[in-house]
């Protein structure tokens, strides 16, 4: 695992830490590597509540809440998907704040309308679920490596973001 993961995980672990606020992850290309990233800060289990790799549809579906219609029409590597997949891990896991990966790391199946390197990443919450797009292509392994620090960095940007509303409730608590 980079440092960089490692870097970012305990940042987040320094703003969740004391709370009572969690989080959750929904990989699909990366393959559990948010995951990893996550718990390899001693104490992560106080506010990371689990992951779900959903590699193939089916498990989108099933497990996620992904709908068929969408996966159909515009394939498993897009924004909604990105986003419906927040959803469901926040549902699924019932975390606070959700980060989703789904996209085509390659070496091979990208397409002319979604070529490797293609990667969206969702994140959020309940009332606020964003999503970003990667688009270059690195080879496989810088591909899954930027994908999954991104990942880490989008969601401690939205944490930051939310820092106050998650101090104020553990105050209250």
């Amino acid at each position: 695992m980079e440092l960089e993961s490692k870097v970012l995980s305990k940042q987040i672990q320094e703003i969740l830490y004391n709370t009572e606020k969690t989080i959750g992850t929904a990989e699909s290309c990366t393959g559990g590597r948010i995951a990893e990233a996550i718990i390899s800060v001693p104490g992560a289990s106080n506010y990371y509540k689990g992951g779900i790799v959903s590699y193939t549809n089916d498990v989108k579906e099933s497990i996620l809440g992904v709908s068929h219609e969408v996966l159909e029409e515009q394939t498993a590597v897009c924004e909604e998907v990105a986003k419906q997949m927040v959803v469901g891990a926040l549902k699924a896991l019932n975390a606070d704040y959700a980060v989703s990966v789904t996209g085509v790391a390659g070496p091979t199946g990208g397409t002319l309308e979604i070529p490797v390197g293609t990667i969206f990443i969702g994140y959020g919450s309940k009332e606020d679920v964003r999503v970003f797009k990667l688009e270059e292509d690195f080879g496989r392994d810088v591909n899954l490596a930027i994908a999954t620090n991104k990942a880490l960095a989008l969601l401690l940007e939205f944490l930051k973001e939310h820092a106050e509303e998650i101090r104020k409730e553990e105050t209250e608590g």
